[in-house]
Formats: structure tokens, C-alpha cells, sequence
């Protein structure tokens, strides 16, 4: 065959033992083939290199640049942004290999300024918007009405008026929490904040573990911190203990944010509690520090280095499709629980 980069159609359709037309119908889709002539076409095509070739150059074409817009919050570079910056360098690295123009857009300090945006959108020549870690109604109802493609990562629009892209924090929160129940906790505590609705659906998955489980829902075990920090986790903890230092019982902390999970185990380990001889401690993200605490914090890891990925192949998928009926489309990208040594099973099950 010739060589790698001078691959082509004719050569595959060689290769695979059949007509250039057969070959290209294959890649295409355009007739009715059977299952193993188009997969013995396209496992050939595939170990060239000629799909993704025929794939970057469609994505070159389509897209050539993005406005990128964050809150100063999301956009600071610090250990309590591991999450955003994760997700901000994955996305990086997949525009600089497509070679895509990304324009930063930074407004406000905690939320996106919907005018800012506007106005910078048309300063520039793009062809989509991705917004960061945003998903308040105004701005999604501000977004939608622009006549551009926009993706917002690591968020939701119950709405659905425009495209997303998240992990599956309800249903990871839900894996989480049943294996918990699996190893004989029931009294599981949440520790939460009010945050965006993705850290909503962490809570709604807590409360669907104990519903398939047919089990109570302990809502005297949701504790409430006043953000997501380490330092506020671990005040919100240290609350929780002055008021009860059996904790109601618990035999398992679930934390919505790795972050918070942080300070949980810092608070637990100054009032000398035991991680996990004594209490269970699970959190949620995956973020690197988790793996250095002691004991080493098991966590829901969600797939951050993958959403920015995604949010480009929705952007594309939308500008070739160049249909304003285009229904809006909310892409959640799966979880996975990473067992360390901060969970095992309860005493009195153990």
C-alpha cells in the first residue's frame, strides 16, 4: 500500500478487495452495503489514519474560531479552579491540534456579562460561542436569542434552547452513593452547597440512591456549606460537629465537590476521627489533589479533559448542519467511581 500520508480512497478500495465505488459508498453511507464489506472498508480506512484525515479537514473547514466566555472566577488560575482549568486546557489542546482561533472573553467576577458578550461576539469573526461554567436562565435566554452556535460547558439548560455539555453528575452522584449503600452504610451524609444546578443534580442523585434502595432519605444528614471551598467545607464540618459530634449517626460522608471533601477530611482528622475506621469520606470530580490527602480520597471521577472535546463536535455538528430548527442537544458524558482509601465498609458491617 503507499505510503501513511498518501493514502487515499483508491488505495483502500484496493486494499479492502473492492471497487473504488463500493469503497467510497462504504465511507459514506450512500448505499446499502453488507455489515462486512463496509466494516472491512472502514477498519482499513481507520488504520491509516484516512477518517481522521477526512475528519480534521472537515472540522478545519467548518470552524476556524471560537469565542471562549468565563467569569474571573472560573478563569483564575488557582488550586481551588482545578476543575475549570482542566476542562479549559482540554478544550485548549483540542483547538490548537484543529487548529482553531479561540478568543478569550473574560467579564465580571463570579457571572458572564451577557452585553459583554454580545458586543465582543460581533468585535470578532467567529463561528460559535463555548461559555464556561454558566448556566443562569438570563444568560442562556440572552444566548439563544444571538444568531451564532453556542455550547455552554459544564452546565444545563432545563430549557434546552441551547447545546450543553456536562458530565453525568446526577447519575455519578447515584453510583456513588449506592456503592456506599452497597458496602452497608445507611446513614450517609451529604455535604453540599448551593451551587449551580449541575451540583443540584449531585443532591438529586443522593436522594435517588436511597429511592431504588427503598430506603429513607436521611434529609437530616444534608449539611450545607457557605461555598465550595476547602476552607468552607471544612468550617461547615467543624459546624456539624460542635452541634453533634456523632454526626447523627453517619457512617459516611458524601461530598459534592472534591474540594469540599478536602476540608471535610481535614476536619474530621482534627477532631480525631478516623478516615475510614471510623467514617466513610466520597467525593465528587476527580481532581488531582485528592490523590495525595491521606488517606488517598476516593471520588467520582468526571471526564474533564473530554468536555471541551465534546463541545467542539457540537459546535461543528451544528454549523454544517446550518438548520435553525435544530433541536437543542444535551450531550452528558459518563462517570466513574475511583476507590482509594477513604471508603470501606461500616464497622457494625464489617
Amino acid at each position: 500500500m503507499a505510503a501513511r500520508g498518501k493514502v487515499g480512497l483508491k488505495e483502500i478500495a484496493k486494499e479492502a478487495g473492492v471497487a473504488l465505488s463500493t469503497a467510497s459508498h462504504a465511507l459514506n453511507g450512500t448505499a446499502p452495503l453488507s455489515v462486512e464489506v463496509r466494516e472491512r472498508v472502514l477498519e482499513i480506512a481507520r488504520k491509516v489514519g484516512y477518517l481522521e484525515k477526512r475528519r480534521r479537514q472537515a472540522t478545519i473547514t467548518s470552524l476556524t474560531s471560537i469565542l471562549v466566555a468565563m467569569a474571573g472566577n472560573a478563569a483564575s488560575n488557582t488550586a481551588l479552579n482545578l476543575v475549570s482549568w482542566t476542562i479549559l486546557d482540554g478544550f485548549k489542546q483540542e483547538c490548537e491540534r484543529r487548529a482553531i482561533r479561540v478568543v478569550p472573553h473574560v467579564s465580571g467576577v463570579d457571572r458572564i456579562d451577557m452585553a459583554e458578550v454580545r458586543k465582543a461576539a460581533l468585535a470578532e469573526k467567529i463561528d460559535g460561542i463555548v461559555v464556561l461554567a454558566d448556566d443562569r436562565a438570563e444568560l442562556v435566554r440572552g444566548l439563544a436569542s444571538l444568531s451564532l452556535p453556542v455550547v455552554i460547558i459544564n452546565g444545563e439548560d432545563p430549557s434546552m434552547t441551547v447545546d450543553t455539555v456536562t458530565g453525568e453528575n446526577r447519575f455519578g452522584a447515584r453510583l456513588g452513593v449506592e456503592h456506599l449503600l452497597s458496602l452497608g452504610h445507611r446513614r450517609i451524609m451529604h455535604l453540599t452547597w448551593k451551587g449551580r444546578t449541575t451540583i443540584r443534580r449531585r443532591f438529586d442523585g443522593y436522594a435517588d440512591a436511597y429511592l431504588a434502595a427503598g430506603l429513607p432519605f436521611p434529609q437530616d444528614l444534608v449539611v450545607e456549606a457557605a461555598g465550595y471551598t476547602p476552607a468552607q467545607g471544612q468550617a461547615a464540618m467543624v459546624a456539624a460537629l460542635r452541634r453533634d459530634p456523632q454526626l447523627g449517626g453517619a457512617t459516611a460522608i458524601f461530598c459534592a465537590a472534591d474540594n469540599l471533601a478536602l476540608g471535610c477530611l481535614s476536619a474530621l482528622a482534627e477532631a480525631g476521627i478516623k478516615v475510614p475506621e471510623q467514617i466513610s469520606v466520597l467525593g465528587f470530580d476527580g481532581i488531582m489533589p485528592g490523590e495525595f490527602t491521606q488517606p488517598p480520597l476516593s471520588t467520582i471521577q468526571l471526564p474533564i479533559g473530554r468536555l471541551g472535546e465534546a463541545a467542539l463536535s457540537l459546535l461543528e455538528q451544528r454549523v454544517i448542519a446550518n438548520d435553525p430548527l435544530r433541536p437543542a442537544y444535551r450531550l452528558e458524558l459518563g462517570c466513574r467511581l475511583v476507590r482509594r482509601g477513604s471508603i470501606a465498609p461500616p464497622r457494625s458491617a464489617g
